[in-house]
């Protein structure tokens, strides 16, 4: 199987990005991160990326007239790497439909609750704010509309009645480290299978077999 090329949206400290880069190097996972797109200067996500020898870009939306025109911007840089599979890790903009029309069925999202519930900046307070005893983690298949779009994996995380902000973001995050590699392999596998709002995950083929 040859590596899934992976081009990466975020806007901060990049712990997801390092955990696919990790996965990526290890062989646990079946792909390469060919370019990460930051549309912060100072994300930390772009150091590293540049200290795993990738293409790390910064692009200024206040450089750009439109929304329109800074979204066919990143399209254009994605395409230029060769990316197959868009990753938005921490990537704290709507993605628009420049972007989404380019790589169709092909970006996911990664959010820090159990959607649909908590959508939005602010999954973790709210979850915590409103007293739920179980949160999570959900990655799904972007749209133009926030934290929308088909589910493909979720995994939930409990909460503690001591928790506070810090300490439920920690296991929160941890659960994202393992859910997001888990959903690319199964991309990068073909098993994955958009019906209508529903994702179904396909069984492994059977390796042992000789078609």
């Amino acid at each position: 199987m040859s590596a899934l090329r992976l081009g990466v949206l975020v806007s901060g400290s990049g712990s997801n990005l390092q955990a696919i880069l990790d996965k990526c190097a290890s062989g646990e996972l079946p792909a390469a991160v060919t370019v990460v797109v930051s549309d912060k200067a100072d994300a930390f996500a772009l150091e590293r990326a540049a200290r795993a020898r990738v293409s790390a870009v910064h692009i200024n939306r206040k450089d750009f007239e439109s929304a329109a025109s800074f979204n066919e911007e990143i399209a254009r840089i994605l395409i230029e790497h060769g990316v197959e599979l868009v990753i938005m890790a921490g990537y704290m903009r709507l993605l628009g439909k420049e972007v989404l029309d380019a790589f169709p069925n092909r970006v996911f999202n990664l959010h820090p609750a159990l959607l649909p519930s908590f959508p939005g900046a602010h999954g973790i307070v709210d979850a915590l704010d409103f007293g739920v005893k179980v949160t999570g983690v959900t990655v799904h298949f972007a749209s133009d509309v926030f934290d929308d779009g088909p589910i493909i994996l979720q995994e939930a995380v409990p909460v503690n009645d001591d928790d506070n902000e810090e300490s439920l973001a920690a296991r929160i995050h941890a659960a994202e480290h393992c859910v997001l590699p888990q959903a690319i392999k199964l991309f990068a596998e073909g098993r994955l299978a958009i019906e209508g709002r529903r994702v179904r995950v396909l069984p492994e083929k059977d390796k042992s077999v000789i078609p």
